[in-house]
């Protein structure tokens, strides 16, 4: 199967590798016209391969359109009389701004309460970088985080916070190196203060 092309049989989880030769090539020579349109020498040694190399780049941190964060859950989802808050937090993203196209990254603290079904821990941070490699907003991140997790796994609640740096902040525009965006979501008993409280004094605590 073709990550980039099958979409209907779309595989629960893939990290790209190979490369559709067609599409590669397509987008190789969008990014050599860039070169050129900004006055650069495509044909000089030391962006001969940038083309491609960028094409790639961008095939791979836009992946996540081809896969299925909820067939991801679906696969590893286990029956278990556990009823407390599960943390899975410090999740690592990196993602695309759909405004400049620059990269924003940080954290993502996910947790779930669970109603009969438990899903496999890597599987969380596999649903967080399917939806963060696509191009996004860091509101809309949370939101499809929260709402797959909701809709498949069907807990009795779930919360999600990421804090993220934006490099449309940092490199361009207002240029604040220091600004950090943090965005919420909760569903479910997470609604509630204390449990919300709960949750937000968890993510805090350092165990060392």
């Amino acid at each position: 199967m073709n990550i980039l092309t099958d979409v209907k049989g779309m595989a629960p989880y893939k990290q790209l590798e190979e490369y559709n030769i067609e599409i590669t090539n397509e987008v190789r020579d969008h990014f050599a016209r860039i070169l050129e349109d900004i006055g650069e020498d495509a044909d000089r040694e030391g962006l001969v391969k940038t083309p491609e190399r960028a094409a790639k780049a961008m095939l791979f941190l836009t992946q996540g359109y081809q896969q299925n964060a909820v067939k991801i859950l679906e696969s590893a989802m286990f029956a278990e009389d556990y009823n407390e808050m599960v943390i899975i937090k410090d999740i690592e993203i990196y993602s695309l701004c759909e405004h400049h196209m620059l990269p924003f990254f940080g954290k993502a603290h996910v947790a779930y309460i669970p109603d009969g079904q438990i899903v496999g821990l890597s599987k969380v941070a596999r649903v967080v970088d399917v939806f963060a490699r696509r191009l996004q907003v860091q509101e809309r991140l949370t939101h499809n985080i929260l709402e797959c997790i909701n809709s498949t796994l069907k807990p009795k609640g779930v919360a999600v916070v990421i804090e993220a740096a934006h490099m449309c902040m940092m490199m361009r525009g207002v240029q604040k190196q220091n600004s950090v965006t943090t965005t919420s979501g909760f569903r479910g008993q997470f609604e509630k203060i204390e449990t919300r409280n709960e949750f937000l004094k968890l993510i805090s605590a350092s165990l060392s």
